[in-house]
């Protein structure tokens, strides 16, 4: 009998140490991954400067995803070279789901300007929201329609104020000029509301910016809005028609969503996309996006993928020739 207990005994260990393996079956490897990760901080990266739309974004969002995944999101900003280097950033990190970013509409436009960024590199998400563009023009400009800028700039090149070279209100203006054949000649500047400040100061003819800054600036009396490019009218700017309703169909809108590297495992991934599905639908995120005058407009990860690849086809026509 003392040797059968003390057989017993030295097994013990043994047993207990299997029991807290979750025993010796070690198929749903995968299981258990996913229902421990995320075991760390998770850092978003982000393409812009503190203080902008993008970071406002990424930064409410992340509030909503810390309970969601449950854990801390680190928000980290990495401006420079028009977003390139956020998302060269962001490709070259493990795919293991510790680093994910802010998607912004020039990911998809980039790879068309020389820059070596194609959205076949990463794993897309889910989009998150929309800020369609308006096009506007000093309160006292002799237009009064999108008709009346694009017969005037037939004629004669008409100025319009960007937020920068390659971005996405470049390529409205780009957009506009070769759908109507007008003569639009861009203006860069740092940024959609420098671009606006040029609108109202009569520093150009017209300008395209966010529904943010430029529905402000329509309320203050500050500039006329000729079209929004968008889909249907904004809530912000009820009077305002669309670019369809003139007889063009163009939109164009600085829309974003959260990505990471290519090859996130599939538990990994489906984590992700179910927290960012919750974040981006909260009270919160939706209240703040559209406060700020942009639109809280989600997709799941399958459909923002496919949006990302037909933007990256359609700015590859509009951008033909511009690198």
């Amino acid at each position: 009998m003392r040797t059968r207990r003390l057989a017993l005994s030295a097994a013990l260990p043994l047993v207990l140490l299997a029991a807290a393996c979750g025993g010796s079956d070690t198929s749903g490897t995968s299981e258990d991954a996913a229902a421990v990760y995320p075991e760390e901080d998770i850092t978003l990266i982000v393409q812009a400067a503190a203080g902008g739309g993008s970071d406002l974004a990424s930064r409410t969002l992340a509030a909503e995803l810390e309970p969601a995944l449950g854990t801390s999101i680190v928000v980290e900003n990495r401006p420079g070279a028009s977003g390139s280097t956020a998302m060269q950033y962001v490709g070259d990190q493990e795919a293991d789901g510790y680093t994910i970013g802010f998607a912004p509409v020039e990911i998809s436009m980039l790879g068309h300007q020389g820059f070596d960024i194609d959205p076949a590199d990463y794993t897309f998400l889910g989009q998150i929201m929309l800020a369609p563009g308006v096009l506007s023009v000093p309160v006292d400009s002799p237009y009064e329609t999108l008709a009346d800028f694009v017969e005037a700039a037939q004629d004669q090149p008409i100025s319009v104020a960007n937020s920068g070279a390659g971005s996405i209100w470049e390529a409205a203006a780009l957009g506009l000029a070769d759908e109507t054949g007008a003569q639009l000649t861009p203006v860069p500047f740092d940024g959609g509301g420098p671009a606006l400040a040029a609108v109202v100061g009569g520093q150009v003819d017209a300008g395209v910016a966010g529904t943010g800054e430029t529905a402000s600036a329509v309320e203050q009396g500050q500039v006329r809005a000729l079209a929004v490019f968008h889909d249907e009218r904004l809530d912000r700017l009820p009077d305002v028609p669309t670019a369809a309703e003139e007889g063009y169909d163009l939109e164009f809108g600085g829309w974003g969503g959260i990505y990471g590297p290519a090859g996130l495992p599939d538990d990994v991934r489906t984590r992700l996309e179910e927290a960012v599905a919750e974040a981006a639908q909260s009270d919160t995120f939706t209240e703040t996006m559209t406060t700020a005058g942009n639109l809280p407009v989600y997709k799941d990860g399958e459909k923002f993928t496919a949006f990302v690849d037909s933007e990256y086809e359609r700015f590859g026509t509009i951008f033909e020739g511009q690198a």
